[in-house]
């Protein structure tokens, strides 16, 4: 385990808890942060990096995200497989040049990338849903974590990666405002995302939110579907078990049987599914998959290709911020 913050601690004390894995240690910026998780998961603290990479073939890479390059490098050099906690890398360069040490070393690197393994999205993905528009709202108060990037680095990355799965298509073009608050990065950002096949993707991240709210809806031509990460719960209503009962009731309002749909009870009307969500810890699966694609069972769940597209992505949204910020400023509302 590399870095002990506080998803390190996590990913330390969810290995420690699988069977097939053996916890051999930790290393961390500051010995005594090592020391004290070593303690609490009866496992040995490194101060030397290169003699923990020594010993393991399996790493977690936890570090803050200007370290992870350099540790990256270091580790996928002597073959060791890395799960590199989200964003890959602090700007594309760095993606990059992660990506080509993988394929030219031929370790296996998976990327953090955690929400693919909530349940609601796991449920989601059982579904097979193609979709046309998709909503995202990601807002929390602020952490004081990972204030070396900005929020759209640090929260909407996720919903990058989430989203560029289920467009299954090139981004064609990105619309964007942002706003910085508390120094040099943004803090709150909008962006739009027009993907080549018609999808559209609009996500909204801030760290100044007063309430913690982590939500997404998607539209298909088959179904409509809506997902709390937060709350781990989600509904779906399927086209094809409504279309029926819409017409009817349209019907009746033709005929003159009723006046409009204010006397028709709209939730009688549409059918709606509860998704069947699952209880398995996030990290646990997340982990889970890792090892099992270390070992050849499966290929990563997120691969370093797509660690890279989000960390593209995330820089085209954060360069189209501040032509759209300049515009604002300069063209003020009356």
């Amino acid at each position: 385990m590399i870095g002990c913050g506080r998803m390190g601690r996590l990913h330390t004390r969810v290995y420690s808890e699988m069977p097939s894995v053996q916890l051999v240690g930790v290393h961390d910026a500051s010995s005594e942060t090592a020391a004290a998780v070593a303690d609490s998961f009866s496992c040995k603290a490194f101060d030397n990096l290169d003699e923990l990479i020594s010993q393991v073939n399996v790493v977690t890479i936890a570090a803050p995200t200007i370290a992870h390059a350099e540790l990256a490098r270091a580790c996928i050099s002597k073959n060791v497989a890395c799960l590199i906690e989200k964003p890959l890398a602090q700007n594309v360069e760095q993606a990059r040049q992660i990506a080509a040490d993988a394929r030219k070393f031929g370790t296996t690197v998976m990327v953090g990338h955690i929400e693919r393994f909530n349940p609601v999205m796991r449920a989601m993905g059982r579904l097979n849903i193609q979709p046309q528009f998709i909503e995202v709202v990601r807002i929390s108060p602020m952490t004081f974590r990972s204030i070396d990037v900005g929020v759209v680095l640090d929260m909407m990355i996720h919903d990058i990666d989430i989203v560029l799965r289920l467009a299954g298509s090139k981004v064609a073009k990105i619309d964007a405002i942002g706003v910085s608050v508390l120094g040099d990065v943004e803090d709150i950002c909008n962006a739009r995302l027009t993907f080549e096949n018609g999808c559209v993707a609009n996500m909204t991240a801030s760290r100044l939110a007063l309430k913690t709210e982590r939500r997404m809806r998607v539209f298909s031509p088959d179904a409509y579907v809506s997902l709390d990460y937060q709350k781990r719960y989600g509904l779906v209503a399927r086209r094809s078990k409504n279309l029926d009962a819409i017409r009817q009731a349209v019907s009746r309002i033709k005929s003159g049987e009723i006046a409009d749909l204010s006397e028709l009870n709209y939730a009688d009307i549409v059918d709606i599914e509860e998704l069947q969500i699952d209880d398995i810890e996030p990290l646990r699966a997340e982990l889970e998959s890792f090892v099992a694609a270390v070992r050849g069972e499966a290929r990563p769940e997120v691969t370093v290709e797509d660690g890279l597209a989000a960390v593209e992505t995330a820089t085209r949204i954060v360069e189209s911020i501040a032509p759209n910020a300049m515009r604002a400023l300069n063209n003020p509302a009356p």
